[in-house]
């Protein structure tokens, strides 16, 4: 009986999250900086509260029972404190601004951080704030200001709007908990997911680079296990047959010029695929210190080198 009153109790919670938005007054995402009054504010007991409420409503009974007047007086005084927390709770988050909502790109698969800036137009001490959305949250104090650090998963490439969140408080003893709900007008950006396991980089360079080397021959500096899109010329036969498993062999990377990384060369992959491998060319050619040039359908970028050019470069294949 209590694990399906368990049951039920987290399906109804989830299922409050879930509609949360809708049931609020503001429903349309906003922007920045929103400020938290008391028309936002909702309040509802906690299960403590609730708890509480119950015990003093049998004392209530029993001091009427028995005609005690001591026990009267101390069920009306816990009363009075029990009303008041509903007030001091809704203190707790009157007039608190949130002014920016900042996420870094992450790729996909990755945990982004949405660090969020809040100030409080009152110079009062507010502890044990909690921000939250549909799976972390983070507690804090705001003094004057203050900063808070949400978790959310990238589950898709591109531009993607910043979901719900919530700002609670349950001071000061827990009975009632004031909470807004709070929809910034921003969007954050997330990266492709990078390739795994690694595909190695195209041996191309420049014009230059590829006519000195089918002159010279190709050099290569070790084998590597198959992976899907490698050319069959690469396969070391007579080292696969001793291995007993299928190896390629790796070109060795001519040392100046410029990568390319071109749609074309990824074409036996699917989209996302192909989105994927040139994502992963990316990241290992600027981790190397290389400088590539990105040819997309509609884009060419390049040849460059840094960090800056890496986002530029992640940014086009997050927005294909």
């Amino acid at each position: 009986m209590r694990g399906r009153l368990a049951e039920w109790r987290e399906s109804l919670q989830r299922f409050a999250e879930r509609r949360l938005p809708a049931l609020t007054r503001y429903r349309q995402p906003e922007a920045l900086p929103i400020r938290l009054h008391r028309r936002r504010i909702y309040v509802m007991p906690t299960r403590f509260g609730l708890y509480a409420g119950g015990l003093l409503l049998v004392m209530l009974l029993g001091a009427l029972n028995f005609n005690n007047n001591a026990a009267l007086l101390l069920t009306f005084a816990l009363c009075g404190v029990l009303a008041l927390s509903p007030l001091r709770a809704v203190q707790a988050l009157e007039r608190v601004v949130l002014e920016r909502a900042e996420a870094e790109p992450v790729h996909v698969g990755d945990a982004a951080t949405l660090r969020l800036h809040w100030r409080s137009e009152i110079p009062r001490r507010r502890v044990a704030l909690e921000v939250g959305g549909q799976a972390a949250r983070v507690r804090f104090d705001l003094v004057t200001v203050a900063d808070s650090d949400l978790s959310l998963p990238a589950e898709r490439r591109g531009w993607e709007p910043l979901p719900w969140f919530t700002l609670s408080s349950d001071t000061p003893f827990g009975l009632f908990r004031a909470w807004s709900v709070l929809r910034p007008l921003q969007a954050r950006l997330t990266w492709p997911r990078a390739e795994s396991p690694a595909a190695s980089l195209p041996d191309r360079g420049s014009d230059v680079d590829r006519r000195a080397r089918s002159a010279e021959g190709e050099d290569w500096q070790g084998l590597r296990d198959y992976r899907p899109g490698d050319p069959p010329r690469r396969v070391a036969w007579k080292a696969s047959a001793r291995t007993e498993r299928l190896l390629v062999r790796e070109p060795a990377l001519p040392a100046d010029g410029p990568l390319e990384f071109r749609w074309e060369d990824t074409s036996p992959l699917t989209f996302e695929q192909r989105v994927s491998r040139l994502t992963r060319w990316i990241v290992d050619a600027a981790a190397a210190g290389r400088r590539y040039r990105l040819q997309l359908p509609t884009l060419a970028l390049g040849p460059d080198s840094g960090i800056e050019f890496r986002n530029r470069c992640l940014r086009a294949l997050a927005l294909l």
